[in-house]
């Protein structure tokens, strides 16, 4: 099965404030091997556009530091699945972290 999995960057690692991040690794998967990677810029910022443009992206999953639940939910209605809390990593690593099941979550850092 092909994934394409969304990570929220800034300077090149996972940007802990999803709404925030200057950049997206998005990252394809196929039989737990990463198969590509590009690196897209997000439209400016507004409250619940991501979860759609992502979606269009083809957008299957999402490892986010910190997201909002307004935000989760949008994700779960485009049926991306969504991972918050992970650590600031390069977005390989965490990919590979992903596949092997050893993503670590410290907990969702956003409230709101």
């Amino acid at each position: 099965m092909k994934n394409k999995i969304a990570i929220p960057l800034e300077n090149g690692l996972l940007c802990q404030h999803f709404g925030h991040c200057t950049e997206f690794a998005l990252i394809e998967v196929y039989e737990n091997k990463i198969v590509n990677k590009s690196i897209v810029i997000p439209p400016p910022h507004e409250p619940g556009l991501l979860p759609s443009w992502l979606g269009k992206q083809g957008v299957t999953y999402v490892i986010a530091g910190g997201m909002g639940k307004h935000a989760k939910d949008l994700f779960t209605q485009n049926n991306i699945s969504v991972h918050t809390g992970a650590v600031s990593k390069n977005p390989e690593e965490l990919v590979n972290d992903l596949i092997k099941g050893n993503l670590v979550s410290t907990g969702n850092s956003c409230d709101h």
